[in-house]
């Protein structure tokens, strides 16, 4: 099996977009060298891996609360789980060892459990399928930051996909993500991950750890009731049941993303407003432009880091799709009237015996 020929195996069996990486530029370019999420660190014996992308239906992110969109999510997720597995079975049939990484796992040695084996958003971006936004989601041209995305590591060695050099993330002239963020967590294209896991898991690990180290500690018989009795342990329990409120996703940057036709289509609308915008938000997006266009040094942005947000830096690249995407839908418009207008008097009208 050739590159193409595994591509169109996982869009018929469902991804949305499919990129391949190389193992040697992945265990080259670590997307951080002091904790590295490479492939031979988990198989020696790796030669490509292959990215697959999930959407997430547009729809959630039109809803009010956040509880849609973490359901949703975890659906997505084991939707692409099941597509990667018969992938990866369609591959060893072949007699190309392959197997699937957990797209949402964590390894308790790297940086404080914090980082999983592998970045799947790195691997998108090793991949040719986006380029990192503002706040260190990957973007993709298609459906901006609204994606899951999960790696095969295969035996095969397989045509890796070019990396996409133009920044697809509008960037700090946008910052609507910044805006958006319910805790101000949004870096220059880096991301204070305590601050947003607060908004992002309600109900996590390091909440319940705190809600149950009260109930033990506690010497106070009513309190010792209150905590049993809270919405707290509620939520623990509905996030065991169904992931709402456990799993990291705070819907915020996401919703809000210009990028891509999706946002296009069915956000542009509900989304033009965001109430968390304030005026030290704003301020400090200006301080950003600021920085960026006086050719400071910013983390987010040095000769490592720079390999993932695109070394070209932002083109217009959104500006384009929206006119194509303008114009596509123009032209549909304009062949449904063409075709309303072919279809003679009295179509619509049923006939008699159907009446």
């Amino acid at each position: 099996m050739d590159s193409a020929a595994v591509k169109a195996l996982a869009k018929d069996l469902g991804a949305d977009l499919v990129g391949i990486a190389s193992a040697k530029t992945l265990n080259a370019f670590p997307p951080d060298p002091r904790w590295p999420q490479t492939p031979d660190r988990i198989s020696p014996h790796c030669k490509s891996v292959i990215v697959i992308v999930s959407r997430i239906p547009v729809a959630v992110f039109r809803a009010k609360a956040p509880v849609a969109v973490q359901y949703m999510d975890m659906m997505v997720l084991r939707r692409m789980d099941v597509i990667a597995h018969k992938l990866a079975e369609a591959l060893e049939r072949e007699g190309h060892p392959s197997f699937v990484t957990a797209a949402q796992e964590t390894d308790w040695d790297l940086k404080n459990a914090s980082y999983g084996r592998l970045s799947t958003r790195h691997l998108g971006i090793e991949a040719g399928l986006g380029t990192f936004g503002l706040e260190v989601n990957i973007l993709t041209p298609e459906f901006g930051p609204r994606i899951y995305l999960t790696g095969i590591l295969t035996e095969l060695e397989l045509e890796p996909d070019e990396r996409i050099t133009e920044q697809v993330c509008i960037g700090e002239s946008c910052s609507r993500c910044l805006y958006s963020c319910p805790t101000d967590a949004v870096k220059h294209f880096g991301i204070d991950k305590r601050a947003c896991a607060t908004a992002a898991q309600e109900f996590g690990f390091m909440t319940s750890l705190g809600v149950f180290e009260e109930m033990i500690d506690c010497d106070d018989d009513e309190r010792r009731k209150e905590i049993v009795e809270s919405r707290d342990i509620y939520g623990f329990w509905q996030g065991l049941l169904r992931v709402v409120g456990s799993f990291g996703d705070c819907p915020r940057c996401l919703a809000v993303c210009p990028v891509g036709n999706d946002y296009h289509a069915h956000l542009t609308a509900p989304q033009k407003v965001i109430p968390e915008k304030t005026p030290e938000k704003v301020e400090k997006a200006k301080r950003f432009k600021e920085a960026r266009k006086a050719g400071e040094p910013i983390p987010g942005l040095d000769d490592w880091n720079k390999r993932w947000v695109g070394e070209e830096g932002y083109q217009g690249l959104v500006a384009r799709q929206l006119q194509a995407f303008k114009a596509e839908q123009k032209a549909r418009a304009a062949a449904h009237a063409e075709s309303r207008d072919a279809e003679p008097a009295g179509a619509d009208a049923p006939a008699a015996d159907e009446r």
